[in-house]
Formats: structure tokens, sequence, C-alpha cells
């Protein structure tokens, strides 16, 4: 049941991801010649309107195939006979789907169960929160001019500047005490174990109901909070903060959402459904964010050349570009590949 639950989740993200791609290219009056689920040989597959719709093998990835997309033709219904605002916004239209879709699944999690106001629910005797005077009950709402919103991300804000922390910066606090806006300097010291931390505790379980309209802006800054994490999770990734064993590809992530199924049944059917939502978010999230990266073969390798060819008003070589992206394709499904053994040498160690 985990193992459906998983290509479910995957399944509708991907779908919805190529979805841009396809509606954006029909506005546009682009042919699209197939629009399929999974990678590899097709399982089932029918033709209505000129487009293959098709469902392959392997349960990872989809595609949207659009006419001329890869080559110099600009005959009528080719992806190049378009103007590259139209093209730009075609490309960019999978990523975008991907932030609408962890938005609507947010809009269900904050009408739900609330948000996590970023409420401290103690701080520790002899750290540098409580020797500032910041207590119990106190909203923090800046740290270092970044805007919280949520409790996570004070947490992350720890988890993601530990070497600035280590190396002796300061923290600016901005927080509410009874109705109050103050300030404070904390210099993050060593929990004994460490981890440099600041000396106050919260949680993401302590929620507020929210209103309709604070549904909507939660619901926003619950995928900017995702996408947040992910931009930092790369920046760890590319200092050398984090090994080949913290990344998981699909199979990693397969685990991860079987186990949190398995939990979740414990506490009944509400709590399965809310986490299956919140691992759908951020998955969704991951994906709009990771393919917006300036990598060929992704999406923001592609808009990367269409953003080159605005600028110059002339396209670049096709056959050059398309050799440019087959190799960051290949590159891609090696690094697929090493991802995949790692995950499944994870799960038997």
């Amino acid at each position: 049941m985990k193992i459906v639950i998983a290509l479910l989740i995957f399944s509708l993200i991907i779908i919805f991801h190529e979805l841009g791609h396809f509606l954006l290219a029909k506005f546009n009056g682009i042919t699209v010649t197939e629009f399929s689920l999974g990678m590899g040989p097709r399982i089932l597959s029918t033709v209505k309107g000129g487009t293959r719709y098709s469902w392959k093998l392997l349960p990872f990835g989809g595609s949207c195939m659009m006419l001329g997309e890869d080559m110099e033709d600009a005959g009528e219904g080719t992806f190049g006979s378009k103007s590259v605002w139209a093209r730009i916004s075609v490309i960019a239209a999978g990523p975008i789907f991907n932030f609408i879709l962890a938005y609507v699944f947010s809009v269900f999690i904050i009408a739900g169960i609330g948000y996590d106001k970023p409420v401290l629910l103690g701080v520790t005797e002899g750290y540098p929160a409580a020797e500032a005077g910041i207590q119990a009950g106190d909203v923090i709402t800046k740290i270092n001019g970044k805007r919280i919103h949520v409790y996570r991300e004070i947490s992350n804000y720890t988890t993601f500047h530990q070497q600035e922390f280590q190396s002796g910066k300061t923290v600016r606090i901005e927080y509410i005490h009874d109705g109050e806006t103050k300030t404070a300097e904390l210099t993050p010291v060593d929990n004994g174990y460490g981890r440099y931390v600041l000396g106050i505790s919260g949680s993401s379980n302590y929620r507020t109901k929210a209103d309709s309209l604070e549904v909507l802006a939660y619901s926003a800054y619950e995928v900017k909070f995702w996408i947040d994490t992910t931009f930092q999770g790369l920046k760890m990734m590319f200092r050398g903060q984090v090994t080949l064993n913290d990344v998981s590809g699909p199979v990693g992530v397969v685990d991860m959402i079987g186990e949190t199924y398995e939990e979740s049944q414990q506490d009944g059917a509400f709590y399965v459904w809310l986490n299956m939502l919140n691992i759908s978010i951020l998955l969704s999230a991951n994906l709009g964010v990771m393919n917006l990266l300036p990598i060929p073969a992704l999406d923001g390798g592609r808009l990367v050349f269409l953003i080159i060819e605005a600028i110059r008003r002339k396209r670049l070589d096709p056959e050059t570009e398309a050799k440019i992206h087959f190799a960051g394709l290949m590159a891609l499904m090696i690094l697929m590949v090493v991802v995949m053994f790692n995950d499944v040498r994870k799960i038997f160690l």
C-alpha cells in the first residue's frame, strides 16, 4: 500500500508539472506530439487531437514533447515558430505549476489545522535568549532582517547558519513582548553537543487557527518556507556541508513516504492525510526549484538559452543547444543512478 501511495504522489506532482507545459503550449498554438507519465517503453497509449497520451513503464518522470522543440524548425505549430516570450512561458509553466500545486495543498493544511505561529514555548536559563530578557510567549518576527512567519523558519535558520555561528556571528532578533516590539543581539553558544543555539524552544505542532484571509496568506508562506528550505539545502550541498548519504532520490523518497504512512496510521486517517499532504508540498516545491536550476536539460537550463536569445534577439544554434542539453541529460541520468544505488544501500544497511 505504501508503494502505491508513493507512486500516486509522484505521479500527481509530475503530471501537474507537465500539465503546465502542456496547457501553455496549447495556449500558444504549439503542437504537443506526446504527453506522458513515466519513462521508457509505453505500457498504454492513445492518440487524441494530434497528441499521443502515454503511460510508460518506469514510474519516475514524465514528458510533454512539442513539435520541433530541439530543432531549427519554424513550420506551423512548432516550438521554434513562436516568439521567445511565448517559449519562455511554456518552459517556465512547469515549475510554476508545481508551486501552484504546493499552494493548493497548503490551503488544505492551513485551513484544517492552522499555522505554526513563531511563538516561544520556553527559554533555557544561562543561554543568550534568557540573558537578553526574551521570555516564553514572545513572538519572533525577524532574524537578522529576515521576516519570520512560522516557527519552522526559526529552527531552519539555526540549522542552516551553523558555520556562521561557530565563527562568532551575532544574531539580531526582533520580537514582540507584551504587545511591544523589541530587539536583541544574541551570540549563539555551543550546547555541549557541537551545535550552536540561542536557548529558545518552540514547536511546529503548536498551531494557531487561521481565518479565511490568513489561510490564503499562510498557505503562501508555507510554500515560501519549502522553497527557501530547498535553496538552503542546495547551498549546504555546494559548500560541502552535505554528504551523499544526506541526499535522497526517488527510492529514498518512496521509503520515506512509506515510513511516514505507517507511522501515521497509528494516529488515524486524518493524520495520514495531513502527513501525505505535507510530503506532497515538500516534493512539489522541491521539484519546482530543482527544475529552475540553470542546468542543461532541465527547465532552468532551457530558460537560460531563451533569456540569452531574448537579450541578443537571435536564437542560438539549435543543434549546439540540443547537444548541450543531451550532455546535461546524460550527466543527470548518471547522478540519478548513483543516488538510487545509494538509496538502496541505505535501506539495507
